[in-house]
């Protein structure tokens, strides 16, 4: 069976994303997607470009990446399938110019993403600005469990969210650590990249380009497109994303 795409919400036109660059759009999306999808460096992406007689910089690779990767990760919000219901959140270290920050992130008990989100600090009210930005301001539905570790902001943000009503009063909370071993493994396919680049330099910087590894992660996982899902169809649905790709099979 061919792939199966759900493009209701997906209208193709010319964009101008791409307006006043120096290179075409594909070159630069593909310089995009190798960064954020591979254990690439900037500068292992100018040698590859070298090796195909382009020559750019690994400087102008950087700003390509901060420009289209946040809006990579915008553009496919509305293709992620609701969540199961039961919801794994927990958080993840992420060094930024030599210190530890914290990036929230959530997934169902299948893996599906919900949200995430980069904060400088680890404690209540960053915990519950990551749950209004996942169950409120999104249009995914509200979870029946939750499971998190035993972190103390939890329990507080959780009973808060309650109050708010962004949570039902019938959520359940639990805290056992055999619920969170997916997320944990999630969070190592997200971080594979990032070690081999070194550390974020600035934190406009690693928000920035952590939406393009969520993006590309999320892609990995299908957005709930059933049939195969290669490398070219993940490659199809980006270039589409930007306007680059018209030839969509079905």
């Amino acid at each position: 069976m061919g792939t199966i795409y759900v493009y209701s919400k997906l209208i193709l036109r010319p964009r101008n994303d791409f307006k006043g660059r120096h290179f075409n759009g594909l070159m630069i999306i593909q310089a995009v997607n190798w960064y954020l999808r591979y254990c690439l460096s900037y500068r292992d992406i100018e040698e590859l470009f070298l090796e195909r007689g382009i020559n750019t910089d690994h400087s102008t690779l950087n700003r390509w990446v901060l420009r289209y990767a946040p809006l990579l990760e915008k553009r496919l919000r509305s293709y992620r399938k609701p969540h199961c219901g039961e919801v794994r959140i927990d958080e993840t270290y992420i060094k930024v110019k030599g210190q530890w920050k914290y990036l929230y992130r959530a997934t169902d008990k299948n893996g599906t993403a919900i949200d995430f989100l980069l904060t400088a600090k680890r404690n209540i009210k960053a915990a519950q600005r990551f749950f209004r930005k996942a169950f409120k301001k999104d249009g995914l539905f509200a979870p029946t469990h939750i499971g998190t570790d035993k972190a103390l902001p939890f329990p507080k943000t959780i009973q808060t969210m309650k109050n708010e009503h962004i949570l039902a009063n019938h959520c359940v909370h639990e805290t056992k650590k055999s619920l969170q071993q997916g997320i944990e493994n999630d969070h190592f396919r997200l971080k594979r990249g990032i070690p081999r680049n070194g550390c974020f330099q600035s934190f406009h910087t690693a928000r920035k380009t952590l939406k393009g590894y969520e993006a590309i992660l999320w892609i990995k996982k299908g957005l709930g497109f059933k049939g195969k899902w290669t490398i070219n169809e993940q490659i199809k649905l980006i270039q589409s994303i930007f306007g680059l790709n018209n030839n969509i099979p079905v």
